[in-house]
């Protein structure tokens, strides 16, 4: 059963995160944390999303920013390791409420599209990139700071994916760092791989066949329905402790 509710979820997050650039955590994170616990589902979110990213990056790298991409990765080095205490310190219940907020927070300032003055420049960079790194290594979802950098910055999705593509890279891979790696048995390994390749693959195949509105729209609800179930999980394991 474990594995099969694994498949689904990182097979529909792997999907994703090829529409999108890095949708996969916020699809994803809630339903892994409370499937597998909060430090493993995070770290597992990192290690997938980091994987498509790559693969993704081959493609597109040319397209990659290095004034605006170097600050936001340096900056969310930085941060990291706070994420990643952060995780290793609170308790399952309240980890869950946190996390649930977080995704939830930031679905809801990228769907209202929000104009940040603290979010442009170069010093918006290291912001919204310091951001990204507390957030994916304490919660798996590192991407709506940078996804509302770009949008203050005026970038074309065009523009968006390869360089979210090349922040996911590094991102997960300082997160897997401080992290480590998710404690999972084979066959939920071998599962794991296979429905995060199938997801990629079933993503490259109908991408120009859903028009981005949609695809983005379907991503938002599903994240918010995911925030919104780990913030219960939580709040009912803090009422019964």
């Amino acid at each position: 059963m474990t594995e099969a509710l694994l498949a689904g979820i990182v097979l529909l997050g792997g999907c994703v995160q090829w529409l999108t650039g890095m949708g996969f955590a916020l699809v994803a994170v809630p339903a892994l944390v409370l499937l597998l616990g909060p430090a493993d589902g995070v770290v597992l979110a990192n290690c997938a999303a980091g994987a498509i990213s790559v693969v993704g990056l081959a493609g597109g790298w040319r397209r990659v920013r290095p004034a605006a991409m170097v600050p936001l990765c340096l900056a969310a080095a930085c941060t990291v390791p706070a994420g990643a205490w952060m995780t290793r310190q609170l308790p399952r219940p309240l980890l869950l409420v946190v996390m649930g907020g977080l995704v939830t927070a930031a679905v809801l300032l990228v769907m209202r599209g929000a104009r940040v003055p603290a979010l442009r420049g170069g010093k918006g960079a290291v912001t919204a990139g310091a951001l990204g790194g507390f957030m994916n290594a304490a919660a798996g979802v590192g991407g709506p700071p940078v996804s509302l950098y770009a949008l203050n910055a005026g970038w074309t999705v065009r523009d968006f994916v390869p360089n979210a593509q090349f922040y996911g890279v590094a991102v997960n891979a300082f997160s897997i760092a401080a992290n480590g790696t998710p404690r999972l048995t084979g066959p939920q390994w071998a599962v794991a791989v296979a429905a995060l390749a199938l997801g990629a693959l079933t993503g490259h195949t109908i991408t120009d066949r859903i028009p981005e509105h949609r695809a983005r729209h379907l991503v938002l609800l599903l994240s918010l329905a995911g925030g919104a179930t780990a913030i219960t999980k939580g709040l009912w394991g803090m009422g019964a402790a």
